[in-house]
């Protein structure tokens, strides 16, 4: 039985170094490829030196893998087109091969660690999951993040279309003033816009990719507001302030409501990290007094279960304490 065991260990450790070797390799290529930096370099020349480097991005395709065989299977999968949406949403660097390689390398070295370390099964599979899923994660919160950064920013923006159209602008030209004026990621976001229609994709299927790439309730008001505009007519300074005035209410709620439920979350972090505390004085105390814990197998058991009811408890507090306005 040992034996098998140790096969099994063995074969872990080498698929995780195959896959890790193989992602410090793909990132390398993806950096440091003179044939991709010479078709970019070319590109620029075309566009000329004023070109943005956005505008250079939209006329190529979004790569999923810098490898051209996996490229194409990848294409295929659905769960890694929505996944590669994500990272695009947050704004990170990289490809989703990358991303997916790192997904599948962490979950093996966790499970091989707390194997050597002698955990117990519940808390070694619960990090072990905890190890595959917390990537997908940071993409995840770092896309929230982009969001709220672009929802808190989308006022001002919105405001300054309306003074431009009243001075006389045309609608593509304060598309490229947010992109000049406001701080990133909206001015990204703008910028991509304002090159689509200048390279001829029309303004409907420009504002509707804008509504695809970001996935804020704020923003695809502004686009269905501004499309049913063209379509009907009105005046759209007006329309632009209405709806800056509306996102500026829904912000003001949604803080007061972050105010009501932070008591909720500190009651979660004080849950969570009381045992912690109150372990690490029973150490300082009477260092042997929790040394059963560690090395009988009955305290090991004892510890898994209670970590791993410690994480659920912890998640379904903050699934509580989280409310969308």
């Amino acid at each position: 039985m040992s034996i098998v065991r140790l096969l099994i260990l063995g074969l872990i450790i080498f698929c995780a170094l195959l896959l890790l070797l193989w992602g410090i390799y793909q990132s390398w290529k993806t950096t440091k490829n003179p044939q991709a930096e010479r078709v970019a370099r070319r590109l620029r020349n075309a566009i000329g030196d004023g070109g943005s480097e956005l505008a250079v991005s939209i006329t190529k395709e979004r790569l999923l893998s810098s490898d051209p065989g996996l490229q194409r299977m990848l294409k295929g999968l659905r769960p890694v087109l929505a996944l590669d949406q994500m990272l695009q949403q947050s704004g990170m660097t990289g490809t989703v091969a990358r991303l997916l390689a790192v997904v599948v390398a962490a979950p093996p070295l966790v499970l091989l660690l707390t194997s050597v370390l002698g955990l117990g099964w519940p808390l070694r599979l619960t990090l072990t999951a905890m190890a595959g899923a917390l990537p997908v994660m940071m993409v995840s919160r770092a896309k929230q993040k982009r969001l709220t950064l672009i929802d808190n920013l989308l006022p001002d923006a919105l405001d300054m279309m309306s003074r431009a159209m009243r001075a006389g602008h045309a609608f593509p030209t304060t598309l490229k003033m947010i992109a000049d004026e406001m701080p990133q990621p909206l001015a990204g976001e703008f910028r991509t816009v304002f090159d689509e229609v200048n390279f001829g994709v029309s303004m409907q299927d420009a504002l509707m990719n804008l509504a695809k790439r970001v996935p804020s309730t704020d923003l695809r008001y502004f686009v269905v507001a501004v499309l049913i505009q063209r379509e009907t007519g009105g005046n759209l300074t007006e329309l632009l302030t209405s709806i800056s005035a509306i996102i500026r209410d829904r912000i003001k709620l949604l803080g007061q409501v972050r105010v009501m439920s932070a008591e909720g979350k500190m009651s979660a972090w004080v849950l969570s990290l009381l045992p912690f505390g109150a372990a690490a004085m029973m150490y300082i105390a009477n260092p042997e007094f929790l040394t059963p814990l560690y090395t009988e197998a009955a305290g090991r058991k004892m510890l898994s279960v209670a970590g791993t009811l410690m994480l659920l408890g912890f998640f379904v507090i903050r699934k509580i304490t989280r409310i969308r306005v």
